[in-house]
């Protein structure tokens, strides 16, 4: 009886140390990445971050509106706040409907009702983060093939819209020009308030921004190069970056 006694306790100790360690392990697996928020480009009228986590109750209304597919819901792979919107730049921008639908569908305030047009969207700021590879730095033209990134994803939707046929029209007229993308893609309303491109005093061509950019994300969906050159900052003003 004595070692049937001894062998459960020994049992009981190691099947306990198992189990903290499974959960150790997963701990170490799961909370880096829910330790913080991370610095995702949320959709147009989000409050800040803090607040928009609070707030948000993961209704996915202002995806189901949206005529460009450009919101997400993050999931358990993506970090902190499962279930909220972003927008991933990388895959497609934000451009900037006149209407701003996605804020008029947010039924709990993450997305402010005070965001009702266009230039009123504060996203970020768009920044040539890599001068380097700009074509139009480079003086290379826009490739072969360039627009096969978005007509991709327009194939992945179950429901491309008119809206979405027509930026693809629009972007599929570039190949072989030099490129100028970033602000002829620019959605708003008066693009040239937003950016443009320049030529410096040695003659290099390439993007300007402007106060009238709302880190919308088209420019970086849009950049040709492998990595984009030009990318946008989230939450982050055009005084905060340009005239610090």
């Amino acid at each position: 009886m004595a070692k049937l006694k001894t062998d459960r306790r020994e049992f009981i100790k190691y099947s306990t140390m198992g189990i903290l360690a499974v959960v150790a392990g997963g701990g170490m697996v799961f909370s880096p990445m829910g330790a913080k928020a991370e610095n995702r480009l949320r959709p147009p009228g989000a409050i800040n971050e803090k607040e928009f986590l609070a707030l948000c109750i993961k209704c996915g209304q202002c995806l189901q509106v949206c005529p460009y597919h450009s919101i997400e819901l993050s999931d358990i792979t993506t970090g902190y706040g499962v279930g909220t919107p972003y927008i991933d730049a990388n895959i497609r921008g934000c451009y900037a409907c006149e209407a701003v639908p996605c804020v008029l569908a947010c039924p709990s305030g993450a997305l402010d009702h005070a965001c009702e047009k266009a230039t009123d969207i504060k996203m970020g700021i768009a920044v040539l983060e890599n001068p380097r590879t700009c074509l139009a730095v480079k003086r290379e033209p826009i490739p072969a093939g360039y627009d096969d990134k978005m007509k991709e994803f327009l194939k992945n939707q179950t429901n491309v819209t008119e809206y979405e046929e027509n930026v693809l029209k629009k972007f599929e007229s570039f190949e072989g020009k030099a490129c100028t993308l970033c602000a002829d893609m620019c959605p708003m309303p008066n693009p040239l308030s937003a950016i443009a491109m320049i030529s410096t005093s040695v003659g290099i061509i390439r993007p300007e921004v402007y106060d009238g950019c709302i880190g919308c994300g088209v420019c970086q969906e849009v950049c040709p190069t492998e990595q984009p050159s030009i990318i946008i900052k989230p939450r982050v003003t055009y005084e905060q970056f340009y005239k610090v």
